[in-house]
């Protein structure tokens, strides 16, 4: 691996990190609008954020690379309402979808093939990762104000699963 594609790892470890802090945050921005269910989803999305940068390190070392994680800033995220919440995670999965995209053309300029199986995953996962935000800003902004709606999506949000942050998957 070159040293510019190992920097570009190491970045995306970076900015996954920091998707773990911008999920916590937003996780606190519902928790003190007493929607726990809403909470609970956005803080499984923020372990989920470091699975995604342990994928990233156990490539880089499984590759004989000594990843390097880079200062991770404090999220700086200002929400009225529940509807921002979800559309700064949303803004927020659109930057490290174009950075994996960034990455992935680093890759393919460097000819490194041994990272394509990673990065293709990562391209579909964050199809994914977008699209299902984008269904709940969906349904926020069709429950607008309608507290019954609201608590009904807490709860139904508040139903995933919870799963550890070590990557168990290859």
């Amino acid at each position: 691996m070159s040293d510019t594609l190992a920097q570009a790892f190491d970045d995306q470890i970076t900015l996954e990190f920091e998707a773990s802090m911008t999920y916590r945050q937003l996780a606190i921005e519902v928790d003190v609008r007493d929607l726990p269910g809403m909470a609970s989803w956005l803080r499984h999305q923020a372990d989920e954020e470091i699975v995604h940068a342990n994928k990233f390190i156990d490539h880089m070392v499984d590759r004989d690379m000594h990843p390097a994680i880079g200062a991770i800033a404090k999220p700086e995220i200002t929400c009225e309402n529940v509807l921002d919440v979800f559309q700064a995670a949303l803004d927020h999965e659109r930057k490290v979808s174009e950075a994996i995209r960034t990455l992935y053309r680093t890759a393919e300029a460097e000819g490194d093939l041994d990272s394509r199986p990673l990065l293709n995953w990562f391209l579909e996962e964050q199809i994914e990762e977008e699209s299902t935000v984008s269904e709940i800003i969906g349904r926020l902004e069709l429950i607008k104000d309608d507290g019954p709606g609201l608590l009904r999506l807490d709860a139904e949000l508040g139903q995933r699963p919870v799963e550890t942050t070590e990557n168990t998957q290859a």
